[in-house]
C-alpha cells in the first residue's frame, strides 16, 4: 500500500519528496558486539525523540523503517519507535564486506557496501530508511563508515622463499623477493617494513612502495659473495604492519649464490716422472693426470690435450684420453724409438687460460721379451671376472694357464698370488700348464669378490702378472633368522581394536630377493591377529579378554623370496594383562540361612561365597556387612558369617543384611547381596499362666452348681511357635472333701464341675494343674495351683486365708493329659442325678414308690434353679499378691546347632 501511495502521489509532490530527502554519515570500527549505538535518526533528523510529550501527541507515531533487509540491513538493528540504530548479532568483518578492487561494490536491495578508495570512507554501508508518518515522511540515506582496526597479522602466501644471487653481483646489487607477505588490513594496520633474523653480514632489505601503495621487499647485497666458500644462505624474513600493537609475519629465505666461472683448472703438480719397459704390450699404462676446477657444472668441465710442442712422433707413441688424462701406450717400443719423451699436457677449462703438467717418460730397453701367461678359462669369464656360485663344489675347475718364454731361452715358472680358496698346479702329463681351481665351497656371505694373480718369472726374475677376478654368485643357502625365536609379548585387555603388538624383525644373509623377508602367522595363530606381510608388524583387530582367555601362543614364519624359498619359525606368546573390569559376583543375589535360636556368639551362621573373574589384587576382594554391624561380622577372607551375640527368636524371629564385597583394584568395584537368617524356635520357654493370677487366690462355688457347669478356667501362653508353644492342661494333684469332682479341659483349661455337691463336699479344694507345652526333645511346664471354696457363702475370710497360706500336702499325679479324649456332657449330664435318688431311698425306706416319685420331682426343679442361677451364684475373690509361677520339675533344655 505504501508503494501505491507514493506512485499516487509521487507525480504531484516531486519537490516535496526532494526537498525531504536526507542524507546521514555516520562511522564505525569494524568487529564490534551486538548492540553497540551507531545513531539516532530522530534526534540527528531533529524529529520529536520518542518518549517526549511531543511524540505521545503523535497519531499514528512516529516510526521508522529499513526500505529493504538486504546485504546491509543484516548488520544494524533499527528500533522503529525510538529511530536509534544499533549492531547487530552478525559481527562486521570490513576486510570480508570491501575487497579492494577498482571500486566496486556488493549491492543487497537499497542497502548495500562499497568501496572506492583505500580511505577509510571507501568501505560505505547504505540503508534507505522511510520515517512515517506522512507529515514527517522522508527517505533517509544512511551511509555507515567502516573503520579498519589492526585484526589480520601479514602472512606469506608461501612458507618458503628462495632467492638466487650470482657471486659476482656487486655491493648494493637489489634483488625484489617474490611472493610479499599480504595483510587484508589498511593504511597503517597493513605491512609497513620487513627485516631479516640473521643477514650473514652480507645483506639487508629495503621496502619500496608504488603509487598503488604496495609495499616490495628487496634484498641487498652488502659484501662480496663467494659460492666456493658458501653456496647457500638460509634466513627468516619477518612482514610487520603498523598497527598497535603491530602483529608479524614469518617465512624462511633461502639465498641461493650461483656459479660463475671465476676458476680455472689447475693440476696439482707441474711435473711427473714415469719410467716405461721396452717390451710393455700394447695398451698399458702409462700415467694419469688430474687437474681440478672449483665451479661447478659446465664451468667446471675439464679436457686434456698435449700442447703443440709434443712432437708428432710422442704422439703417435703414447694416446691421451681428453676426458680422464689416462696416457697408454699405443704402438710397439723398437730399437728406434726414442729413450726420452717429454709430454707437455694441458687442462683446458672454458674461458680459462690452460693449465699445464709436464710427464716425462723414460724407456728401460730390455734385451728379452717376458714370459707369456696365456689363460683360457672353464668357469663363466666376462672381461676378465670369473663368475662362480657359492656353494660350487671343491675342486671347481676354473681356468687352464698356459706359461712359455716366447724366446725359448730361459725357464719359466709360475704361481699364484693373493688370498682365498683357490689353488693352482700344474696340470699332468703336460709341461707349462697349469689348472686354477677351488679348494673349498665359496661364500657369498663372507666375501663376494676375489683378485687374485697368476705370476709367471722366468730364470733372469723378470715377473709377468695376469690379474683374475672371481666374483662369487649368491645361492639361497640361507634361510632368514629371527632376532629372537620366542617373542614374549602382554598387552592389557579391552585394548582398542588394530592395537599394535610388535614389530618382527628377521634378517637373511642372502642378498637380492633372496634375502627379502615376508612373514606369515602360523596356521596355529587366532583369526583375530594380523601380520603385515612387508614389515612385519603383528596387530590385533579385537578386544582381548583375559577372563576369557589370558594366554597366547602360536607359531609365524619367516619366509625370503629365493627359488625354493626358505624359511624359520619364531614362536610368540602373549600374555593378556589384567584390567579391573569385573566386579566381584556372589553366586547367589539373596542368601538364605536358618539358624537355632540360641546360638551361641561368634558361631559359623553360613558362607558367603564371592568371586571375582580378575587376577592378582584386581581379583582380591573384601567382604563387610552394610546394616546390623553391630550384631554380625563376616570373616573378609573366607567369608563366613557370625553373631557377635546369642541370637533370641522371641526378641527378633528374622534378620536381613546387605554384604557388600569390594575387590582391590584401583578404582574398586563392588557388589552388594541380600542376606536373610531365619531364627529357627527351640523349646526354651516354658508356658506362662497369666490365669489364675497366684497360687493363693480362690473361687467360691456353691453346692447348687449343675455337674457338667463350668467353674473357672487355667490360661496360659508360650512364647515359642509350632508345637512348641501347642499347651495341654492337666490336674497332676488334689487335695479336698472329693477332690475328683472337678475335672479340667486338657485343651481349653476350662475346669468343670463332674458331680454332684452333698453337703459333707463343702471345703477348700486345691488343684495342682500343670500346664505343658509339647515341644520337642522335651516338654517344658509350668504349674499352678487353683483353689476352689465350696460353701454357699464366705463368712469367714481370714479363715480360709489362713488355709491358703498352709502347705498342702498334695500327692503329684504323673498321668500326661490326653488332648485327643474329650468328655461327653451327655453322660455327665445323665449321671447328676443318681446321687439325689440313692439318697432319697436310703430315707424313705418305708415308702418307696412316693419318696421314689416326690424326690425326682425336687431333683429335676432343683436342677433347673441351679442351671439358672449357675452363672450369677459363683464368685471369684481373688487375693492381692504377686503371680507366684511354681514350676515343677523343670528341666534344663540343651540346645543343639542344627
Amino acid at each position: 500500500h505504501l508503494l501505491l501511495f507514493l506512485l499516487f502521489v509521487g507525480p504531484f509532490s516531486c519537490f516535496a519528496s526532494y526537498s525531504r530527502a536526507t542524507e546521514l554519515f555516520y562511522s564505525l570500527n569494524e568487529g564490534l558486539p551486538a548492540g553497540v549505538l551507531i545513531g539516532s535518526l530522530a534526534r540527528d533528523l531533529r524529529l520529536p525523540a520518542a518518549g517526549s510529550q511531543q511524540a505521545a501527541s503523535l497519531q499514528p507515531p512516529l516510526s521508522f523503517t529499513l526500505a529493504s533487509h538486504g546485504l546491509g540491513g543484516q548488520y544494524v538493528q533499527l528500533d522503529n519507535r525510538s529511530g536509534e540504530l544499533h549492531t547487530s548479532a552478525v559481527e562486521i568483518d570490513r576486510e570480508a564486506l570491501c575487497v579492494e578492487s577498482s571500486g566496486a561494490a556488493i549491492f543487497g536491495g537499497s542497502a548495500a557496501v562499497s568501496s572506492s578508495s583505500p580511505s577509510p570512507e571507501s568501505c560505505l554501508l547504505l540503508l534507505d530508511v522511510l520515517v512515517l508518518p506522512q507529515e514527517y515522511f522522508r527517505l533517509v540515506k544512511v551511509k555507515i563508515a567502516i573503520r579498519d582496526v589492526n585484526d589480520n597479522a601479514p602472512r606469506f602466501p608461501v612458507p618458503h622463499i628462495r632467492v638466487s644471487v650470482p657471486e659476482n653481483a656487486p655491493v648494493n646489487t637489489r634483488l625484489a623477493i617474490e611472493h610479499p607477505a599480504l595483510d587484508p588490513d589498511m593504511g597503517t594496520n597493513g605491512v609497513q617494513t620487513y627485516r631479516l633474523r640473521d643477514n650473514y653480514g652480507v645483506f639487508t632489505l629495503d621496502v619500496e612502495e608504488n603509487e598503488n601503495g604496495e609495499r616490495t621487499p628487496y634484498l641487498i647485497v652488502m659484501g662480496p659473495l663467494d659460492r666456493e666458500t658458501q653456496d647457500e644462505y638460509v634466513t627468516v624474513i619477518v612482514a610487520e604492519d603498523g598497527g598497535t600493537p603491530p602483529l608479524v609475519g614469518s617465512a624462511t629465505l633461502t639465498i641461493g649464490i650461483s656459479d660463475i666461472n671465476d676458476n680455472c683448472p689447475q693440476f696439482n703438480d707441474s711435473q711427473l716422472n714415469v719410467t716405461l719397459y721396452g717390451n710393455s704390450s700394447l695398451g698399458t699404462h702409462v700415467a694419469t693426470v688430474h687437474a681440478v676446477d672449483m665451479d661447478l657444472g659446465s664451468n667446471a668441465q675439464i679436457t686434456y690435450s698435449y700442447s703443440q710442442k709434443v712432437p708428432q712422433p710422442s704422439r703417435d707413441l703414447f694416446h691421451l684420453n681428453e676426458s680422464t688424462g689416462a696416457i697408454t701406450l699405443s704402438t710397439k717400443v723398437d730399437g728406434d724409438t726414442p729413450r726420452l719423451h717429454r709430454l707437455i699436457i694441458l687442462g683446458n677449462g672454458p674461458g680459462c687460460i690452460p693449465a699445464v703438467i709436464t710427464v716425462l717418460v723414460t724407456i728401460i730397453k730390455v734385451m728379452m721379451r717376458p714370459p707369456e701367461v696365456v689363460p683360457r678359462f672353464i668357469a663363466n669369464e666376462v672381461e676378465g671376472v670369473v663368475y662362480l656360485k657359492e656353494l660350487e663344489p671343491i675342486n671347481t675347475p676354473i681356468a687352464f694357464f698356459t706359461i712359455k718364454d716366447p724366446d725359448e731361452k730361459y725357464k719359466v715358472s709360475c704361481y699364484l698370488d693373493g688370498d682365498g680358496p683357490f689353488r693352482l698346479s700344474p696340470y699332468k702329463p703336460y709341461n707349462n700348464e697349469y689348472l686354477l681351481e677351488t679348494t673349498k665351497p665359496l661364500d657369498f656371505e663372507t666375501q663376494q669378490l676375489y683378485e687374485i694373480s697368476v705370476v709367471a718369472w722366468n730364470s733372469e726374475g723378470f715377473h709377468v702378472k695376469k690379474i683374475v677376478k672371481v666374483q662369487v654368485l649368491d645361492d639361497n643357502d640361507n634361510s632368514p633368522v629371527f632376532s629372537e625365536q620366542l617373542i614374549e609379548l602382554s598387552i592389557e585387555e579391552n585394548n582398542v581394536p588394530n592395537a599394535f603388538l610388535t614389530k618382527l624383525h628377521a634378517t637373511d644373509a642372502d642378498s637380492g630377493e633372496r634375502g627379502q623377508v615376508s612373514y606369515f602367522l602360523g596356521p596355529d595363530a587366532p583369526s583375530y591377529f594380523a601380520l603385515d606381510k612387508t614389515t612385519g608388524v603383528l596387530t590385533v583387530s579385537t578386544q582381548l579378554d583375559r577372563e576369557e582367555k589370558e594366554k597366547y601362543r602360536y607359531t609365524v614364519k619367516a619366509v625370503d623370496s629365493g627359488f625354493p624359498p626358505r624359511e624359520s619359525i619364531a614362536t610368540v606368546t602373549i600374555t593378556v594383562l589384567d584390567k579391573n573390569d569385573n566386579s566381584p559376583r556372589f553366586i547367589n543375589k539373596d542368601f538364605s540361612f536358618f539358624v537355632p535360636e540360641n546360638f551361641p556368639g561368634f558361631g559359623e551362621i553360613g558362607v558367603i561365597s564371592v568371586t571375582d573373574a580378575d587376577a592378582g589384587q584386581n581379583g582380591w576382594v573384601a567382604l563387610s556387612v552394610l546394616n546390623g554391624s553391630d550384631i554380625f561380622v563376616i570373616d573378609t577372607g573366607k567369608g563366613v558369617l557370625r553373631a557377635k551375640v546369642s541370637l533370641d527368636r522371641e526378641q527378633q524371629s528374622s534378620y536381613v543384611l546387605w554384604i557388600e564385597a569390594v575387590d582391590g583394584g584401583d578404582p574398586a568395584l563392588s557388589s552388594t547381596a541380600k542376606i536373610t537368617i531365619l531364627l529357627l524356635d527351640i523349646n526354651d520357654n516354658p508356658p506362662l499362666v497369666l490365669f489364675p493370677q497366684s497360687n493363693m487366690s480362690y473361687l467360691l462355688v456353691l453346692p447348687s452348681t449343675l455337674p457338667g457347669s463350668p467353674i473357672t478356667e487355667v490360661y496360659a501362653v508360650d512364647k515359642d511357635t509350632g508345637m512348641n508353644a501347642v499347651i495341654a492342661y492337666s490336674i497332676i494333684g488334689r487335695r479336698g472333701p472329693r477332690p475328683e469332682s472337678f475335672r479340667i479341659d486338657p485343651k481349653t483349661g476350662n475346669i468343670t464341675l463332674e458331680e454332684s455337691l452333698m453337703q459333707n463336699d463343702y471345703g477348700l479344694y486345691r488343684l495342682l494343674v500343670k500346664v505343658s507345652d509339647h515341644g520337642y526333645p522335651e516338654p517344658l511346664h509350668s504349674t499352678v495351683m487353683v483353689n476352689l471354696f465350696v460353701n454357699d457363702t464366705v463368712s469367714n475370710e481370714s479363715y480360709i486365708e489362713s488355709l491358703l497360706r498352709k502347705e498342702p500336702d498334695i500327692s503329684v499325679e504323673e498321668k500326661q493329659p490326653q488332648i485327643s479324649i474329650e468328655p461327653t456332657h451327655k453322660k455327665m449330664e445323665s449321671a447328676s442325678c443318681m446321687p439325689t435318688l440313692v439318697a432319697l431311698s436310703i430315707i424313705s425306706l418305708g415308702s418307696i414308690a412316693l419318696v421314689t416319685g416326690m424326690g425326682i420331682y425336687i431333683c429335676l426343679r432343683k436342677g433347673k434353679k441351679h442351671h439358672r442361677a449357675d452363672e450369677n451364684l459363683e464368685v471369684q475373690i481373688p487375693l492381692n499378691g504377686r503371680i507366684n509361677l511354681h514350676m515343677l520339675e523343670k528341666k534344663p533344655v540343651e540346645i543343639s546347632n542344627i
